[in-house]
């Protein structure tokens, strides 16, 4: 069995069990994610190994999307000899600028991955304007 000496993980154990799992600076307590552009959408993933489906939740607000997940805790029937995964209620916000329409994001969630897709409002699209010409300014070079 491999074992990784630490000196600190008894004590941040020790804290976790007094404060709540918070996360340290070693291990945040946010989703890991990623996110890009793709053609009129961005996409955002994030990674949330182990979660039921059913505990997600997602809302937008005021151009603020919020996802909330929920790992469980085990209970104390289990001894623990190693506990690096968050457990508990964790979320994390993302701003969502102007260009978004946040009323038609969708989600999809696949082996521990949560995909979002958020097109880009249509009068944020680059379009092009036509120009016309004036009949009347050429007939007075005529």
């Amino acid at each position: 069995m491999l074992m990784r000496t630490d000196p600190f993980r008894e004590l941040d154990r020790l804290t976790q069990q007094i404060f709540g799992n918070l996360g340290t600076i070693a291990r945040p307590a946010a989703m890991p994610m990623d996110a890009w552009r793709e053609g009129d959408e961005f996409v955002v993933e994030l990674d949330l190994p182990g979660i039921d489906p059913d505990s997600i939740d997602l809302d937008v607000e005021r151009n603020v999307l919020t996802v909330r997940a929920e790992r469980p805790a085990l209970g104390d029937s289990h001894e623990m000899v190693a506990a690096e995964r968050l457990r508990g209620v964790f979320s994390r916000q993302l701003f969502l600028g102007d260009n978004l329409d946040t009323d038609n994001v969708t989600a999809s969630y696949n082996a521990g991955v949560l995909a979002l897709r958020i097109p880009v409002a249509e009068h944020a699209k680059p379009r092009k304007i036509a120009i016309t010409a004036d009949e009347s300014r050429k007939a007075i070079n005529a």
